[in-house]
C-alpha cells in the first residue's frame, strides 16, 4: 500500500519513472536524436557529433541501460578522456552524453542526468596572432597567385570557408562590398555549401586597395563563377589532402619566411585575427568589428578580442583627463586638489 501510494504521488507530480523504461540503451536514444539534429545544424556540425559517437560515447555507453549510468562512471570516463585528448574532444563528448541522457530524463526514464555537475576540462585559448598593415603587405607579395587571397582574408576578416564561396555575383566594386552568404567546407571527399556558420548572411567593406585585385578576380568569370580558384580547380580546404600551408615547407610558412617574419605558429585562421586587429587600429567601434566578422554580438566580439581593446582604456583615460582639465571645470578641480594637498600636508602627510 506504501509503495502504491508512492507511485500515485509521483505520477500526480509528474515525477513518475517507469523501472522499465530506465531499461533502454543509450543508443535506442542516439537515432531519433540525431536525425532531430539535422533539421537545424550544418552539416559540419552533424559530421562532428557523429564521430564523437561512433569513437568515444558509443563504445564506453551505447550498450548501457540509462538507469544504470552514475555520475562516478561519467565523471570517470571524463577524466580518463582528458588525459588522452584535448578538452574540446573530451568536452564534444561529454555534451553529447548529456544531450542524450536529458532525453531520457525527458521522456521519463530515468530521474536525473548523470552527467550534471560534472568537472570538465578547461579549454586553454591560443593567444591570437596578429600581423601589422606593412607586415600582411609583405607576406601576401610572396604568395604568387594567391596574394589576393591572403590580402581579402586579412583585410576583411571572413572565415575560409565564406571566401571560398564567394560568386563574382557577390562582389560590389563601387561600393567596395562583398556579400556573403554562403559558406564552403569539405565533408569526407566532397565540398558542400551551407548558410555561414552564425546562419546569416552579412554584407562586409573591402578596402579600396583591394578594388584593382578583386576587379581582375572577376574579369572574365560569369557572375556565377567562383571569385576564388586555385589554377585549373577550385579553391580547398586549406588542410585537407596533405596540403597544409602552415607546415614548414607549406606555401603559407614560407611566405612568411620570406617576408622576415617570425610568429611561432601562425596559421591562415590568424589573417582573419589580424583584420580583426586592423579594424580596432583604423578606429572602428566593436559593433562594426562584430558585423565585419560576423559575431553573433558585440559581447562575443569584446571577449574573442578584448585584448585588441585594451588601448581604449589608456586613450579614455586621457581623453577624460583631458576634458576635465580643458574646461573650467578643471580649475575647479584643480583648486580642489591643491586644498586636499595642503590638508595632509598640515596634518603632516607628505603631498
Amino acid at each position: 500500500a506504501w509503495g502504491a501510494a508512492n507511485v500515485t504521488t509521483a505520477k500526480n507530480v509528474g515525477a513518475y519513472v517507469d523501472p522499465q523504461a530506465g531499461r533502454r540503451l543509450v543508443e535506442d536514444f542516439w537515432g531519433p536524436w540525431l536525425a532531430a539534429k539535422k533539421t537545424k545544424a550544418k552539416p559540419s556540425y552533424v559530421k562532428s557529433l557523429e564521430d564523437a559517437w561512433r569513437v568515444h560515447v558509443m563504445p564506453q555507453w551505447g550498450v548501457r541501460e540509462v538507469q544504470s549510468i552514475t555520475r562516478g562512471e561519467v565523471q570517470r570516463w571524463v577524466t580518463d578522456l582528458a588525459g588522452r585528448r584535448s578538452a574540446s574532444v573530451t568536452i564534444r563528448a561529454e555534451n553529447l552524453l548529456r544531450s542524450l541522457m536529458e532525453r531520457a530524463k525527458e521522456d521519463k526514464c530515468i530521474h536525473d542526468n548523470p552527467c550534471d555537475n560534472i568537472e570538465l576540462p578547461r579549454k586553454q585559448r591560443r593567444r591570437h596572432v596578429y600581423l601589422a598593415a606593412d607586415e600582411l603587405s609583405r607576406v601576401a607579395l610572396h604568395c604568387g597567385w594567391r596574394e589576393p587571397i591572403v590580402l581579402t582574408l586579412g583585410l576583411c576578416g571572413m572565415r575560409w570557408g565564406e571566401l571560398v564561396a564567394l560568386r563574382v555575383e557577390d562582389v560590389d566594386l563601387q561600393r567596395c562590398r562583398l556579400h556573403i552568404w554562403r559558406s564552403i567546407t569539405r565533408l569526407s571527399s566532397e565540398m558542400v555549401e551551407t548558410d555561414p556558420k552564425t546562419h546569416e548572411g552579412r554584407v562586409v567593406m573591402f578596402p579600396q586597395i583591394l578594388r584593382p585585385l578583386l576587379a581582375r578576380q572577376c574579369n572574365g568569370r560569369g557572375s556565377s563563377d567562383f571569385l576564388f580558384t586555385a589554377p585549373g580547380k577550385p579553391l580547398d580546404e586549406p588542410m585537407t589532402n596533405g596540403w597544409n600551408p602552415t607546415r614548414s615547407d607549406g606555401w603559407f610558412a614560407v611566405a612568411l619566411r620570406r617576408a622576415g617574419i617570425e610568429r611561432g605558429h601562425m596559421t591562415i585562421h590568424d589573417l582573419r585575427h589580424t583584420a580583426a586587429s586592423l579594424m580596432v587600429q583604423s578606429g572602428a567601434n566593436v559593433k562594426t568589428v562584430q558585423r565585419q566578422l560576423g559575431h553573433k554580438s558585440a559581447a562575443m566580439t569584446l571577449d574573442v578580442y578584448a585584448d585588441l581593446f585594451d588601448e581604449d582604456l589608456d586613450d579614455l583615460s586621457e581623453r577624460m583627463g583631458g576634458l576635465l582639465f580643458s574646461q573650467d571645470v578643471g580649475k575647479m578641480w584643480a583648486q580642489t586638489v591643491e586644498n586636499v594637498s595642503e590638508t595632509l600636508e598640515s596634518v603632516g602627510v607628505d603631498r
